[in-house]
């Protein structure tokens, strides 16, 4: 029979008294009969610090680089409207109407800048507030906080409300939000209700412009052309996800949405994709049925594909939780069972 160690009474003692033996962590051994031993914790201090641990400085010290940007900007602003003014005051000494013709051109020039300028900010706004919405939500999935589950899907609410289609899932999202249920569950339910229909429709997108990005590179006679196509194709692609979930990104914006997606594939390894694309066309036997030219163009379909995906990931305003994330392969049977259609007419 096992011997079992008989359970201790609490008790209080002082660490200088005689029967408390202090023993390092490391330390073996049995301590003597009717002895407290005491293991004291390592000081997080004295840690050693991981090897494969970021080591990234913090950003100390004045920004140059944005100020000198910032001053090259203001200069050139202030000799455009110095232009402009002694344009103005010219035309106005060759003649009066002259001089008030330019001067309505510069007014609407103005105006439409101000538009512009404002328009810009609001598609800006609008991406950061869908950013934060997606981090907001990721949080509430690991905290399980009713409360702010509440105000995530209110928000979401908020950002759907000018999308006709999602009436009733609205309707539906808000009878729910004084239930008993729990923050990360309240999530998932916001998920299925609004975003199953606009993720249908972002997998719709996606693989419509695969298809035809696939069918002009392959029958195009020049790379130029193929370059060209591709990336006015990327840039309609990921405009129109966009605004299917709730952005309105403008120039500065889509410049902001194409640097994030970038970035997502890269750290998604998306970049390094090519090997796996290939694997998949083998597979499917492209190799064998296809043209040299033909499967260039079903490759340059995979990649805006994968583009697509990424794009998805961040114009998104919730993480896939509750929903099927679309996969490569999915849309790569989409894309090859059109080009075997083709090949049958």
């Amino acid at each position: 029979m096992s011997e079992k160690t008989p359970h201790r009474r609490p008790a209080t003692f002082k660490l200088d008294d005689p029967g408390v033996v202090v023993m390092a962590p490391d330390e073996t051994g049995r301590p003597a009969r009717g002895t407290v031993r005491i293991t004291p914790e390592s000081d997080p201090s004295l840690l050693p610090v991981p090897m494969d641990a970021p080591l990234v400085p913090a950003r100390r010290g004045f920004r140059w680089g944005t100020l000198f940007f910032a001053a090259v900007g203001g200069l050139v602003l202030l000799g455009t409207g110095l232009g402009i003014l002694n344009l103005v005051e010219d035309l106005f000494a060759r003649s009066e109407s002259l001089g008030f013709l330019g001067l309505a051109f510069a007014a609407a020039a103005t105006l439409a800048l101000t538009v512009v300028i404002a328009r810009e900010a609001f598609g800006l706004a609008r991406l950061a507030t869908i950013e934060k919405l997606h981090l907001r939500a990721a949080e509430v999935l690991l905290s399980d906080d009713r409360a702010a589950s509440r105000a995530v899907v209110a928000d979401l609410v908020k950002l759907a409300h000018q999308n006709p289609q999602l009436a009733r899932a609205r309707a539906a999202l808000q009878n729910h939000t004084d239930d008993i249920i729990d923050g990360a569950d309240m999530i998932k339910l916001a998920e299925r209700e609004l975003m199953s229909p606009l993720d249908q429709e972002a997998r719709r997108l996606v693989s419509t412009a695969a298809q035809r990005v696939s069918v002009v590179t392959a029958v195009s006679p020049r790379a130029l052309i193929d370059v060209l196509f591709v990336l006015v194709a990327s840039l309609r692609m990921i405009r129109q996800l966009a605004l299917l979930y709730g952005g309105r990104p403008g120039t500065l914006g889509m410049i902001r949405l194409m640097r994030h997606v970038i970035g997502h594939l890269a750290i998604t390894g998306g970049m390094a994709a090519s090997d796996s694309l290939i694997q998949q066309m083998l597979g499917h036997g492209i190799a064998a049925k296809l043209s040299q030219r033909l499967g260039e163009g079903v490759l340059n379909g995979l990649l805006t594909a994968r583009l697509g995906l990424a794009a998805i990931d961040v114009t998104r305003p919730l993480p896939f939780t509750a929903l099927p994330r679309p996969a490569l392969a999915d849309l790569a049977k989409d894309l090859l069972r059109k080009r075997d259609d083709e090949e049958t007419l």
